[in-house]
């Protein structure tokens, strides 16, 4: 639910510690950037939510003979004083050492009104974009009264099957931007520029392809084929670490998982009969289990 006076979206998740799915916490989602898309004469306020969550688990580092924190303060390099995030200024270096300062005013006084809203540039078919420009995504949310304006741009874009690609400024940076529609909304992602993108690397040396060879892999990759449904892959990896961590907090050994080993499977064909064959065998739960674990 989206609370429009604070800002916030409200959002229920299962409470820390609970298996029951009944059991649902409220946390609140703070806008990360509010802005205005633009194009011709329309205007549509909207805000910038971010699509996903970090849900790894994360280690703290300690000294290795005590087990206690390892802690890093910031100090300065002329005076040596330990500093806080509010003693910090930004200063850019245009000849060692020597700074100029330059403050969230000054870089507010250069940005014009276009700067701060997003300027649709141009329309385009998704599948025109290689998924590595893609950088960030956010959930684009209409701000009041912006409401069928927001609707419209969506309905139109998934009609025609396009994406929207403009620019806005993000703090020192002016980003290209991706507008996605979706069933139930729009989607903005920033996008990388050309000059951020590496060079491939050299082409390899393509061998050929029999005919059997191409119809044997196009007959397994059309017995895989199932709907993307996101609840049925999970971090296979991250569960087997939280399970090591209990363990280890209840003084258990850690036994060391056995090797499937390896894979002696030589002939092209082969493999891929034998992998035919034995997807045949498989009922789809099963599929949607291996590969839920990462199978």
């Amino acid at each position: 639910m989206y609370i429009a006076k604070q800002g916030y979206f409200q959002v229920k998740i299962p409470l820390c510690g609970y298996n029951n799915k009944k059991d649902f916490g409220v946390i609140y989602m703070p806008v990360a950037h509010k802005t205005v898309i633009s194009f011709g004469l329309v205007a549509i306020p909207v805000s910038m939510y971010t699509a996903v969550q970090d849900n790894d688990i994360h280690f703290n580092q300690l000294h290795k003979e005590d087990n206690q924190r390892i802690k890093y303060k910031k100090t300065c390099a002329h005076c040596g004083k330990e500093i806080t995030t509010g003693d910090i200024i930004k200063g850019y270096e245009y000849d060692a050492d020597h700074y100029i300062i330059v403050t969230d005013d000054d870089m507010d006084k250069i940005k014009t009104e276009k700067d701060k809203s997003i300027q649709i540039l141009h329309f385009a078919q998704l599948n025109q974009i290689s998924p590595v420009y893609y950088e960030k995504t956010y959930q684009a949310v209409p701000e009041a009264g912006g409401e069928k304006a927001f609707e419209l741009l969506r309905a139109a874009l998934m009609s025609e099957q396009k994406i929207a690609i403009g620019k806005t400024v993000i703090g020192t940076k002016e980003e290209l931007l991706a507008i996605i529609p979706r069933e139930d909304g729009m989607l903005i992602s920033t996008m990388f520029y050309e000059d951020d993108i590496k060079e491939l690397p050299k082409a390899y040396n393509k061998p050929q392809l029999s005919e059997p060879e191409l119809i044997m892999a196009k007959t397994l990759i059309n017995s895989m084929d199932t709907p993307f449904t996101p609840s049925d892959y999970k971090d296979g990896y991250q569960l087997k670490l939280k399970e090591l961590i209990e363990n280890k907090i209840a003084g258990k050994d850690i036994a060391a998982v056995k090797s499937d080993g390896p894979n002696n499977v030589i002939n092209l064909m082969d493999a891929l009969k034998a992998s035919i064959e034995q997807n045949k065998k498989e009922p789809d739960k099963t599929k949607r289990t291996r590969k839920a674990k990462g199978a």
